[in-house]
């Protein structure tokens, strides 16, 4: 039997001043936007638009993540508890965010946004979006890595991690699985995107980004511990379930025959 060598026992906060604490997850977390926002910064300024495009599309974005993100958590995960309490909701620096829930919030989001942009689509603004937000989930799964949360499940394996802070058995280290795929994930979109720019249809980025997240996000569920207890006993999990509709939409926006009819601007 193989042993694991991978003893993990980081502390999650960098620092610790009084009250005030930075801690790894935040810290990555928020570099997930600043990267986010240069690097869309110059997709933008390649396509001549405005920087204040950019300046709508970032506060859009961070606003429709954290709140997706925190209310799909809570309602995905342990409604009963969250609707009976409900001010525990507002309370994200107790953690607790869900990447599907982020999405739908995002999408929400740019879908209001686009309606005051001219000249774009709110898909146009999703095939440059995706790959900034792919670089960012990277780096978010790399916070999961230094909270040990989002554990996998036991393995014999030598790159396994045991985890200190949570119990002594050697585990899949499914956080990083998921940060490796989603970097390489952002390398395909951001080289497909530099390459073939002009030639994709309309959504095509956005179908892959869903395929390629989703599709990975489905399959590693498997070596991943429940995030809840009614997913105990039960085919899929939560997050599989969730991830089935956005790969279906990913096959949808990439095979689709009929181009998205970009709006003219006034």
């Amino acid at each position: 039997m193989l042993i694991a060598e991978i003893f993990w026992n980081v502390n999650p906060e960098i620092i610790k001043l009084g009250p005030f604490s930075l801690r790894y997850y935040g810290s990555l977390f928020a570099l997930g936007f600043v990267f986010g926002y240069i690097i869309l910064a110059k997709i933008f300024k390649e396509e001549k638009r405005p920087e204040s495009d950019i300046e709508r599309v970032s506060l859009y974005v961070i606003i429709g993540s954290v709140i997706g993100a925190r209310l799909g958590h809570c309602l995905f995960y342990n409604p009963t508890y969250y609707l009976t309490n409900p001010f525990e909701i507002i309370k994200v620096w107790e953690g607790g965010l869900a990447s599907h829930g982020g999405a739908i919030g995002i999408l929400i989001a740019l879908y209001l946004l686009s309606k005051k942009m001219k000249g774009v689509s709110m898909l146009w603004i999703l095939d440059r979006l995706v790959i900034v937000v792919a670089l960012a989930a990277t780096l978010i799964r790399l916070g999961n890595l230094f909270n040990s949360e989002i554990i996998g499940t036991p393995s014999n394996l030598p790159w396994a991690f045991v985890f200190a802070r949570i119990d002594n058995v050697p585990r899949h280290p499914a956080q990083l699985y998921e940060s490796i795929f989603y970097f390489i994930s952002f390398i395909v979109l951001f080289f497909t995107y530099k390459k073939f720019r002009g030639k994709l249809k309309t959504g095509f980025l956005f179908g892959l980004f869903l395929i390629l997240i989703f599709g990975f996000r489905f399959f590693v569920e498997f070596v991943k511990v429940e995030q809840a207890d009614f997913e105990k006993g039960l085919m899929l999990d939560m997050g599989q379930f969730l991830s089935i509709p956005f790969v279906a939409a990913g096959l949808y926006f990439m095979f689709r025959k009929k181009e998205e009819i970009v709006r003219k601007q006034k």
